[in-house]
């Protein structure tokens, strides 16, 4: 996979109250991912974006909900999530709280 792929593959990091207490818990992260990609992709691109160890990756497709727009009904996009596994000793920190 080339790099300019790697940089694509991870949108963002999602920080929810679930999130987090699933890093506590099962030193998971959670990304919002490209709906294209797959879980061999999304390893490798963590693995070089952020020099750690993984260990497995669950996907998820969400389903975006139904929702009204004014008088008009609509329906926000769909999208994937994954929750990435890190080995033990490593870890991720996007809020700075250890520095």
């Amino acid at each position: 996979m080339n790099a300019e792929r790697m940089h694509q593959i991870i949108l963002r990091p999602i920080i929810s109250e679930k999130s987090t207490m699933t890093a506590e818990k099962h030193r998971q992260v959670v990304f919002e991912v490209l709906a294209d990609a797959t879980k061999a992709e999304v390893r490798q691109a963590v693995e070089a974006l952020f020099s750690v160890s993984v260990e497995g990756v669950q996907v998820i497709n969400v389903r975006g909900k139904v929702k009204r727009f004014g008088r008009t009904p609509g329906k926000r996009r769909n999208w994937k999530k994954a929750y990435v596994r890190l080995a033990k000793g490593h870890d991720l920190d996007f809020l700075g709280a250890g520095a």
